[in-house]
């Protein structure tokens, strides 16, 4: 059976669109993924589907397959996405908008429901994972509760036939463990087959930084082209095997280090890694360089998936003031230590003094503390505040008193900025694997 070929599509909801749609129309895919929703993603999109009953799936969906569509459609590469987040079925309504838009004969566009489990999790109360409290202490604030579905969930979207697949919550690597579990008959209970095809997903899930992406250090890890950096893609073979590449003429590169440094990127043990349909193994993985931007892995295996699965919880967590002044020339730091000085001062007439807050020197001291920028007079540094708030009339204060540095301050300030955001916090919980109960709905032209 010749090799299946599946590139990444996206490793998160902004990522670049060209890429992918280089990959669509010059990769003979057999599947295109997208993976589109981190932690809080998913609770942002429930905030706007709250507003609107037909939003809540990712803003770039539709640009997304404007962009890749015609291709996929033209030489049957499947996609799949969990760019569904909080509402899957208008995502996929959304889908078949764009391929009238497109005048594209005909599309089945598959929806995978069941990882919202809010009402489940509103009727009983769990622990919450590294933490002594449980979800009752989320009372009231509580938004969103979604279920890491795996594979198994998706197999049923593939059997249909459909060209488009969207699903809500996910575990990333599941969504490029489906197709390979899908095109090669494996079995669910292949621990060893689906442990490989989970650390291939791994490797594609973040998308760029297998292929160049977030590793670039000019000088000591140079990465060519990193402007038109490629998607990878990956050529699985029926035992689990694979190749990871990218398209030639594209930037980036593909070698054993930026594999190894995606292979361990969120990886606590590497023996035991906890996945909807399997716990994979990847302590025996071996990297090989077999070609210029070709790395073979293998040696992947698992052992039998958890009885529970993860749930994120979404809830309010307050707002977040900040504002932010320049100051620049002779004394930058000085004057900059001075405005600081002023706004704790301000904090305390606020009554704003005891709450959670960061006052900085963005260019001395915001990203490790006083001490390594001690030695240090830099020619321009920029003030920021920020302060976690219980309403947004706190929040809002924050601003305006950076604001008022410009004629209250020392000499000199400019380039004022303020925002007010709300706190969407996230927490953890398992969840029986049996209250979750997925569903899969057809959409057609």
């Amino acid at each position: 059976m010749k090799a299946f070929r599946i590139g990444s599509g996206a490793g998160y909801s902004g990522d670049r669109i060209d890429p992918a749609q280089d990959l669509a129309e010059r990769g003979e895919l057999d599947a295109l993924v997208f993976e589109c929703l981190a932690e809080r993603t998913i609770a942002l999109a429930q905030l706007r589907r709250s507003l609107d009953p037909q939003q809540g799936y990712d803003l770039l969906l539709k640009e997304r397959m404007r962009a890749v569509l015609p291709a996929c459609a033209r030489q049957g590469v499947t996609i799949i996405t969990n760019m569904g987040a909080a509402n899957p079925r208008a995502a996929g309504e959304a889908v078949l908008e764009v391929a009238r838009e497109l005048q594209l004969p005909r599309l089945r566009v598959a929806v995978v429901l069941g990882d919202d489990v809010l009402p489940w999790m509103l009727a009983h109360d769990v622990p919450l994972l590294d933490s002594d409290q449980t979800v009752r202490s989320l009372d009231g604030r509580l938004i969103s509760a979604n279920a890491y579905l795996g594979a198994d969930a998706l197999l049923p979207a593939l059997q249909s036939g459909a060209n488009v697949v969207i699903t809500g919550r996910v575990a990333d690597p599941a969504l490029f463990l489906a197709p390979l579990m899908h095109h090669f008959g494996w079995d669910g209970g292949d621990w060893q087959r689906l442990g490989q095809g989970i650390v291939v997903g791994h490797l594609l899930e973040c998308a760029a930084q297998v292929s160049g992406g977030y590793i670039a250090d000019p000088g000591y890890v140079d990465v060519p082209g990193l402007a038109e950096v490629g998607f990878p893609l990956a050529e699985v073979q029926a035992d689990g095997r694979a190749v990871i590449t990218k398209l030639a003429g594209t930037g980036g590169r593909v070698d054993r280090l930026t594999c190894t440094a995606q292979l361990l990127y969120e990886l606590e043990d590497p023996s035991r890694y906890l996945q909807p349909d399997v716990v994979a193994d990847f302590s025996g993985v071996c990297l090989q360089e077999v070609g210029p931007d070709r790395v073979s892995i293998e040696g992947a295996s698992g052992h039998p998936r958890p009885d529970q699965l993860k749930v994120t919880l979404g809830y309010r967590e307050g707002f977040i003031g900040e504002g932010q002044i320049s100051y620049a020339g002779p004394g930058a730091r000085a004057r900059g230590e001075l405005a600081l000085a002023v706004l704790e001062r301000r904090l305390q007439r606020r009554g704003l003094d005891g709450l959670d807050y960061r006052a900085e020197l963005i260019g001395v001291n915001a990203m490790h503390g006083p001490l390594l920028g001690a030695d240090r007079e830099p020619y321009e540094v920029r003030v920021r505040l920020a302060v976690r708030t219980a309403t947004r009339a706190q929040a809002e204060q924050v601003g305006q008193e950076v604001e008022a540095l410009y004629l209250n301050g020392p000499a000199g300030g400019g380039g004022v900025t303020q925002s007010v955001r709300e706190v969407i916090a996230v927490a953890s919980a398992l969840i029986p694997r049996e209250a979750v109960r997925p569903e899969c709905q057809i959409l057609e032209l």
